[in-house]
């Protein structure tokens, strides 16, 4: 694991902390980068619907969105 310094809101921290639950600030970083992502990859995979691509139905699609919110 890289290690670094950054600068972040304290206000900003201490909300994601009391909504998360997270004990430490490591973790709620490592929470909102993965959900970051995980948002934009949902977000490409919208974009190729209909483009014959995918060819996943909208049944198909939220069972395997759910299975890799099961795997976080």
């Amino acid at each position: 694991m890289e290690r670094f310094t950054i600068a972040v809101d304290p206000e900003l921290l201490r909300e994601a902390i009391r909504l998360t639950g997270k004990k430490r600030k490591r973790e709620v970083i490592e929470l909102a980068l993965r959900e970051l992502v995980r948002k934009h990859r949902l977000a490409e995979l919208r974009e190729l619907a209909g483009s014959g691509l995918v060819d996943w139905t909208p049944e198909e699609f939220a069972s395997w969105r759910e299975t890799a919110k099961g795997q976080q």
